[in-house]
């Protein structure tokens, strides 16, 4: 009896044992299918790639080169304020050169969906007058960027201009007031000149839609601008608009930056007002930032100050930061089996990136290794913090008249018959027929990201992130990668401010680059980072001859 019960006693440990060992066995295989899932997309994206080339590589053609009489737009927003204010340039001048150059390459790129180039030469012709006449420095410091044109996204409003948000129903509709970010810029001077192009509602990775058409990008016509702000990102990239407005839920800002060349800004989110933009109130919570694309970083602080108004100070962006206490973190691949693999070509940027600074930093300040399980699931945690955004993609579409079904419009579409873009009608498949993902899983898991990643960078801790997983793809090609953005979109979710930072172009002379991110309202901490990068690898790189 004694033998039975001894025996007894260690069967209990025994299956312990066992059932241990079957996870770890589970865990590995698991593993190993998911390291062989990588390895066969990373070379079914190639073969994508391939075949999207056979046909679009035939629309590559070069924008204009900038003529001598264009070379002001080389300059940054703020020294072009500079030269204006101090009598070294007329506004009238500059305004005439930024339409001219405009027309120049607009037809390339189809990125201006209106354009007020008349009454933008008159209010240069004021702002001539004012300056003629004395303005005082306190005037000239509430107006940083007197005489300075600037183009907006079409889903903002600007008086008197187109604001369809790239949608039949909207065909036509033109606006009597101004958003509120577009107000700020005027109020601080700037003229407006033109709105560009947007996908419908802003929400995809490519800047079309059934009114205005595609967009093209300015270093290969046969590649996408990305979106929602790529119509933006295309003027400012061919040296066309000095001031690009733009905003972000999902990257929308930086999308179009890195694939253009840019830099770009998205602020601490609930720091600037959406009112007017995407027909929002402005006072509704959201993850939604207003932000710029620009050549130039020195123009991003500045000019996020303006639209941040009342609240600008509390991102801190005068905030001084010793660039040799900052500690680097960085994330090499996201492992979330929906996006696509990081290309060769942005895994030798990123590791060129932390060679450098490994090389000139030394102790905490050096790059090192981050991730965190909530990196699997990116694009799963911003589909659930959509949720919370009050506007309704199905009833927007209709110009909130009606609602709109997904599969409806999907037999529609196949037999041409839909308004819609097939880019829409998977939104609102995804939106009405796909499971909605777990609210306590997402939230919680969420809050785990969020409080590690804070906690690990702490006040002088910022994270070098991947851009995507490639450079601007071809055209119509991210119907087979609808997730890719989500490399941008997880900051969003996190409230986080993140900046797109250019790192040269590619063999194949297209942009590469890296996301920089920090803690909420450490943006200039976020800038700083940004700074040095630039310094290192030469900022942006235009996609034309300059004479």
């Amino acid at each position: 009896m004694a033998t039975d019960k001894t025996i007894n006693r260690n069967k209990p440990g025994t299956e312990r044992c066992k059932n241990k060992a079957s996870k770890i066995f589970k865990g590995i295989a698991l593993n190993m299918l998911k390291q062989m899932f990588f390895l066969f997309r990373y070379y079914l994206e190639m073969f994508i790639d391939f075949l999207f080339s056979l046909y679009w590589d035939g629309h590559r053609r070069s924008i204009p080169p900038l003529d001598k009489k264009h070379s002001l737009l080389k300059e940054s927003a703020v020294t072009l304020a500079a030269k204006i204010r101090n009598k070294e340039l007329k506004s009238k001048d500059l305004v005439a050169v930024c339409i001219e150059r405009i027309k120049l390459v607009n037809p390339y790129l189809n990125a201006v969906t209106d354009e007020r180039f008349e009454d933008a030469l008159k209010d240069a012709e004021e702002v001539d007058k004012m300056i003629e006449k004395g303005l005082s420095e306190e005037e000239f410091q509430q107006k940083p960027f007197l005489g300075v044109p600037f183009t907006a996204k079409e889903s903002h409003a600007v008086s008197g201009m187109l604001h369809t948000l790239g949608i039949a129903a909207r065909r036509g509709v033109r606006v009597d007031y101004d958003a509120e970010c577009v107000r700020l810029l005027r109020a601080a001077g700037a003229i407006p000149v033109a709105v560009t192009n947007v996908p419908e509602i802003n929400k995809w990775q490519e800047t079309r839609n059934m009114v205005f058409g595609q967009t093209n990008n300015p270093y290969h016509c046969g590649r996408t601008v990305g979106g929602s702000s790529g119509g933006e990102a295309a003027l400012a990239a061919a040296l066309a608009s000095p001031i690009s407005l733009c905003s972000d839920i999902g990257g929308s800002t930086r999308m179009p930056a890195f694939y253009c060349g840019l830099f770009g800004l998205n602020p601490t989110a609930g720091h600037t007002s959406l009112k007017g933009s995407v027909l929002r109130n402005g006072t509704d919570p959201t993850m939604a930032s207003i932000g710029f694309a620009s050549k130039h970083l020195q123009d991003l602080v500045p000019l996020t100050k303006i639209v941040a108004g009342d609240k600008a100070h509390l991102l801190e962006l005068d905030r001084p930061v010793d660039v040799k206490k900052i500690k680097y973190y960085y994330v090499e691949s996201s492992k979330d089996i929906r996006i696509s693999p990081i290309c060769s070509d942005l895994r030798k940027a990123m590791k060129r990136v932390v060679s450098r600074l490994s090389d000139e930093t030394t102790g905490d300040s050096s790059p090192r290794r981050y991730y965190h399980a909530g990196f699997n699931y990116m694009f799963a945690l911003w589909k659930h913090a959509m949720t919370k955004e009050t506007e309704s993609f199905s009833r927007m579409l209709t110009n909130n008249t009606g609602e709109v079904n997904g599969i409806c419009e999907l037999g529609k579409k196949l037999i041409g018959q839909s308004p819609y873009t097939l880019a829409a009608i998977l939104k609102l498949i995804d939106d009405q027929v796909l499971p909605a993902v777990d609210r306590e899983w997402a939230e919680k898991l969420t809050e785990e990201l969020k409080t590690d990643l804070l906690n690990t960078l702490g006040t002088d801790g910022v994270l070098l992130f991947p851009s995507a997983p490639s450079p601007a793809p071809y055209h119509y090609s991210l119907y087979l990668r609808p997730f890719n953005f989500a490399y941008w979109g997880i900051f969003n979710v996190l409230h986080m401010p993140s900046i797109q930072v250019p790192l040269g172009l590619s063999a194949d002379g297209v942009p590469l680059g890296v996301q920089v991110a920090t803690a909420p309202r450490r943006d200039a901490l976020c800038v700083a980072a940004a700074a040095r990068l630039a310094d290192m690898f030469g900022g942006y790189v235009p996609p034309c001859t300059l004479h």
